[in-house]
């Protein structure tokens, strides 16, 4: 089985290692094929994103480390874009097309309510106080509207794989925000699983969380990766990775979760950004 990662961040954005160091670890890791993601807001920028300014020495940079391992690995330069309504999206037609990347991750990582806005993978004693501050302590207002925008980008496409597809889970552990068993929440995953299905792109296993200590688990939760498969919707792993040590973090678990779950086979992304498909027999890699 051909070993695939493609969301991973470098000093471009908020990652902690260079393009080529990134790749020399994933060469060192046994990775057949790397995917470059910097985080983007284009055309804006919070200090996570890349700057504008930055984009076209980003592509050129990654497509230059990309020849020069050629005989060692397939790299692939993509962007982690936003979907922050009315202002970023992620869209290789539009907002991407002169830069001409190889591949879109689509994430949502920003919402905005009674006209403020807040990122739902802050901190969780920052979240804590957005929840208490801008949604009267009713964390079910901004959970909604996390699955609504998601699903507002899922209906206008334009990218390739779906990241992180229940960020919001991400500090729930410690905040008891909310219970996942409600019907409410339980309702409002299956509804994002029909999207996804119509959206016909990839959605990702992203194990970031672990490797980051916030959460010990993957996204997307057992009961949305079911739901996932039941809708055959492919799936790939990416571990979102912020240096070269998480590269493959948690990968293993990543794969027996995809087996429970039902599935049997994983998408890739080839070296022309071709979408293909694998057994997932992580016992090969």
């Amino acid at each position: 089985m051909l070993k695939t990662n493609y969301h991973c961040h470098t000093t471009f954005c908020d990652g902690g290692n260079s393009v080529e160091e990134m790749i020399c670890a994933a060469v060192e890791k046994k990775f057949d094929i790397l995917g470059i993601s910097s985080h983007s807001a284009y055309p804006f920028a919070e200090k996570c994103h890349i700057a504008p300014r930055e984009h076209k020495k980003y592509i050129q940079t990654v497509k230059n480390a990309a020849e020069k391992y050629k005989d060692k690995i397939t790299v692939l330069c993509g962007f982690e874009a936003e979907f922050i309504k009315g202002i970023s999206k992620p869209s290789l037609t539009e907002d991407y097309a002169e830069l001409k990347p190889d591949y879109l991750i689509g994430s949502v990582h920003y919402v905005v309510i009674n006209d403020k806005i807040f990122a739902v993978d802050d901190s969780a004693e920052k979240l804590g106080i957005s929840i208490r501050d801008y949604c009267a302590g009713k964390a079910e207002l901004a959970v909604r509207e996390y699955f609504a925008l998601e699903r507002e980008m899922l209906s206008k496409g334009g990218f390739t794989i779906l990241g992180h597809a229940d960020l919001i889970r991400k500090n729930n552990g410690k905040l008891c925000m909310f219970n996942e068993k409600d019907e409410w929440y339980r309702t409002e995953i299956k509804t994002l699983a029909d999207c996804i299905k119509r959206a016909g792109v990839i959605a990702e296993i992203n194990t970031g969380a672990i490797s980051r200590g916030t959460m010990d688990d993957i996204y997307p939760s057992e009961e949305l990766l079911h739901l996932l498969h039941e809708r055959n919707i492919p799936i790939t792993v990416n571990s979102d990775a912020h240096s070269c040590s998480a590269l493959d973090c948690a990968f293993e678990r990543a794969f027996f979760k995809a087996k429970k779950a039902g599935y049997s086979e994983l998408a890739y992304l080839d070296s022309g950004s071709n979408i293909k498909f694998q057994k997932l027999d992580f016992n090969s890699i």
